[in-house]
């Protein structure tokens, strides 16, 4: 997975990532009956963590159905995502991790963030790995060269999940290589729509369902099969060409 550099997406997906939010959020009331009947939740915290430029509104989607599902979602509580140029960055992400697992008992806390937000996820599951259940990333460019995050989590499961219609990070870099706890789910989508995307929100539950010591792979069966795309991590022929890796 290193030295995984793709040129950036089309410009015509990153041209309609606006419009292709705005059908995501409609669709979610729609895709109501369906989000009613996902896995639910033990009670155990999730710490939810938003992408490049964005704060814990960008996120509240996520929480409120978590938490309407059984989970115990949390937001980050740092602020708007201004990336490395936020002080002491490492050390406030590692004491709001240690606030979450104190206030849970210390029951180990399971990890979602979005874009960016999945790079520093995968960070602290490295750093904190007796604190951290699982790890699920959303559209994140974690397998980038020169990143730890690109290396695999050891013993702690991970999923990714992203789009190969994401306007913004190339999905190859979203993406990583499957083994027993490590998996990718192909989602129908844009890149700022995956907050507000009800087969991310289901995918999520489904993930976050494994119990602690028991966790197994996504089941793209039945009806999932018209809902998640294959997630075969070959290149497409457009996307294959060499250029600087993208970060957000």
């Amino acid at each position: 997975m290193q030295d995984r550099i793709y040129q950036r997406p089309n410009r015509r997906l990153a041209m309609a990532e606006g419009p292709r939010v705005l059908s995501e959020i409609a669709s979610l009331m729609s895709a109501a009956p369906f989000l009613y009947n996902a896995p639910r939740g033990d009670g155990h915290p999730v710490l939810v963590m938003p992408g490049f430029g964005a704060n814990d509104r960008s996120t509240r989607v996520i929480r409120r159905f978590l938490r309407s599902t059984g989970f115990g979602a949390q937001p980050w509580k740092l602020g708007r995502n201004l990336g490395p140029v936020m002080s002491d960055l490492p050390v406030r992400l590692a004491g709001r991790l240690d606030e979450v697992f104190a206030d849970s008992d210390e029951q180990k806390v399971s990890l979602v963030g979005w874009s960016l937000g999945g790079v520093y996820a995968r960070m602290l599951a490295y750093m904190h790995p007796d604190k951290v259940r699982q790890v699920i990333t959303l559209g994140s460019p974690f397998a980038g060269r020169r990143l730890r995050a690109s290396e695999p989590l050891a013993n702690i499961p991970s999923t990714a999940i992203f789009s190969k219609s994401d306007g913004i990070v190339p999905w190859q870099i979203a993406s990583q290589q499957p083994s027993d706890i490590a998996e990718n789910i192909e989602v129908y989508g844009s890149h700022i729509g995956l907050g507000f995307n009800s087969a991310v929100l289901y995918a999520l539950a489904d993930r976050l369902a494994n119990p602690d010591g028991e966790w197994s792979p996504f089941k793209r069966t039945g009806w999932k099969r018209f809902v998640y795309g294959p997630a075969q991590l070959e290149s497409d022929d457009s996307q294959s060409a060499q250029s600087s890796p993208v970060e957000h």
